[in-house]
């Protein structure tokens, strides 16, 4: 049976450097799941793939969209599976790579369809974010889904009103519909999930931060200020620039923000993926243990 190989971890630990090792050692192609690095405008601070890695091994749905035209979920699960299931004539192997659980669950699992919100409830709901009550919809969420307020990314405001959307429309819990069971896929899939100590993580997570500095994070957030209305760029790396911009706060401020709302992230992160038995955990830079899990 053709195999997707999925690696998996958080932010910062090297993944991208181990799906392109992988690839070329199985001498197949890595799709992204990563749902920052679809937009060609997002480069330094979504930690895309340098030009030398993108070369090293063919790599699918990385800049292959504007941030003017929006990539939901539901998109990507068919274009993936569709680019998945080309490569298998070929390959018996393919490797999928990515941070975003969601998408990554799009491609192993599928994703169920959500019901859409009447417009009032989508308003009202959009007012409160407005008016700076994201703490009452936490609240609200955290009482009528405590499953999933565990793992929500409460500084998403997109998130939280998306998911209190499907629980007043549907009568039923967010968590339970995202993981409700599907058809199975027709492919075998083996989860490899990359960690190290946290304070290694750490410490990786901050020196990127200053790299991305460094090399023009800050020229490029500039750049993107007329996007700043997307939920695209409800990321970290350029929101808490944008603030600066705004003269709100100082330079310097933002970076350790960054830094900071990175290191969250990451453990947010953590904290959806230990949701999964399935996933064989390996250290980060032990490619032998990572080949034996696979049976090479």
């Amino acid at each position: 049976m053709k195999r997707l190989v999925v690696i998996v971890g958080p932010t910062a630990i090297g993944k991208t450097a181990v799906a392109i090792r992988l690839a070329q050692h199985l001498d197949t192609e890595i799709i992204s799941c990563d749902s920052r690095q679809f937009y060609r405008e997002l480069n330094i601070g979504v930690a895309r793939p340098s030009p030398e890695e993108l070369s090293a091994a063919k790599h699918h749905f990385i800049a292959c969209r504007s941030v003017s035209k929006p990539y939901n979920v539901f998109e990507y699960e068919q274009d993936a599976l569709s680019v998945i299931n080309l490569l298998f004539k070929s390959h018996d192997n393919v490797i999928a790579v990515g941070g975003s659980g969601l998408y990554i669950d799009a491609i192993c699992q599928g994703i169920n369809i959500m019901p859409d919100p009447t417009p009032e409830l989508r308003t009202a709901l959009s007012s409160k974010i407005k008016e700076g009550r994201l703490d009452d919809l936490l609240n609200e969420l955290k009482k009528l889904d405590p499953d999933y307020y565990d793992i929500v990314d409460r500084k998403n405001p997109i998130r939280i009103q998306r998911a209190l959307e499907v629980i007043y429309t549907s009568g039923e819990k967010y968590s339970k519909l995202i993981d409700k069971t599907l058809p199975p896929r027709q492919f075998k899939i083996t989860k490899i999930g990359l960690h190290c100590e946290r304070d290694e993580l750490k410490k990786r997570i901050y020196s990127r931060v200053d790299a991305m500095i460094a090399t023009g994070l800050v020229e490029e957030a500039r750049s993107l200020l007329p996007f700043r209305n997307l939920n695209t760029l409800n990321t970290v790396g350029y929101k808490e620039l944008f603030y600066c911009f705004d003269g709100k706060k100082r330079l310097e401020t933002s970076i350790t923000e960054i830094k900071n709302h990175t290191w969250q992230y990451a453990k947010k992160q953590m904290t959806w993926l230990n949701r999964y038995k399935e996933i064989n955990w390996a250290e980060r830079n032990n490619f032998q243990n990572i080949l034996q899990v696979l049976g090479q």
